[in-house]
């Protein structure tokens, strides 16, 4: 029961941390590629773990079937991140941003569509009112006209929707099997260290650079990545992934009062009514009616 408050509320926080984090990555790009800034923020996430797991993990018992969970589900987490990571990066420079954020959600579509075919997972059909309450939404949040055209970089988005949702039913398979904080730490390096291969093939990095983007990347590296995938890992435990993605799609409405409250930005009527629909979607998840 305790699990059933606390857990959601880990998956709102970390949705308001990826919602807030959108400042620090754009000031970021301003200095690095997106490569470089990938690798950076994802190495110091890794290191900020692998510290706190040194200090607060001593003592605690290892076996080896838990210890090839970790790395065996670091390595699959990692993997569907950097790809996630990688095609919104490329996908965001043939489109249009707003259209980018729309189509990267989709993965609140999939993750129900992917879990009830490889996981067995049931979705109740709240869920599925949900899930269409989200999409509208975030159609409203994200898309200024009613024109929508697929062009080449939608296709790259479409397939970074599929990453993450393959992130969050890797993470729902691995997290009740090993410790989900050094999954988490191990899927940063795995991340950080492919994001360095093609950083160092396909960019000119250089430290200047890198030194002066130093504030953007340990805010992204520390709460955006470190803390903020940490608790999607933990908060993930016992919630139905469909459900999970619900919540952390809620990263978009977070943005947008992000940008309103810092940035100054107003949000317009249309906004407005999708973040309603983002909050009618996530309260109409949550009722405690009994799947069939």
């Amino acid at each position: 029961m305790k699990d059933k408050i606390i857990n959601p509320l880990l998956l709102l926080l970390t949705a308001i941390i990826w919602g807030s984090g959108f400042v620090a990555q754009s000031v970021g790009m301003n200095f690095v590629q997106p490569f470089t800034f990938n690798f950076s923020r994802c190495i110091v996430g890794g290191i900020f773990l692998a510290i706190y797991i040194m200090v607060m993990g001593k003592g605690s018992k290892k076996s080896k079937k838990s210890t090839e969970a970790v790395f065996i589900g670091g390595l699959c987490c990692g993997l569907c991140l950097f790809g996630g990571m990688t095609f919104q990066q490329i996908g965001i420079q043939y489109t249009e941003v707003g259209k980018a954020g729309f189509l990267t959600a989709m993965y609140i579509v999939l993750v129900p569509v992917l879990s009830t075919m490889f996981l067995r997972k049931k979705t109740g059909i709240h869920i599925w009112l949900g899930v269409v309450l989200a999409v509208v939404g975030i159609y409203l949040l994200s898309i200024s006209s009613d024109s929508f055209t697929i062009v080449k970089g939608d296709i790259y988005e479409i397939i970074c929707a599929l990453m993450f949702a393959l992130h969050i039913l890797v993470i729902d398979y691995f997290n009740t099997k090993a410790d989900p904080v050094k999954i988490s730490c191990v899927q940063f390096f795995v991340c950080g260290i492919l994001s360095g291969v093609f950083m160092m093939t396909a960019e000119q990095p250089q430290v200047q650079y890198i030194l002066a983007a130093w504030q953007p990347i340990l805010y992204a590296g520390i709460v955006s990545t470190g803390i903020g995938y940490t608790l999607q890992v933990v908060g993930q435990r016992n919630v139905n992934p469909t459900v999970a993605s619900l919540i952390l799609s809620l990263e978009s409405v977070v943005s947008a009062i992000a940008g309103l409250l810092i940035l100054d930005q107003q949000l317009t009527q249309r906004e407005i009514y999708g973040c309603i629909c983002m909050f009618a979607a996530i309260v109409l998840a949550q009722l405690p009616i009994k799947n069939t």
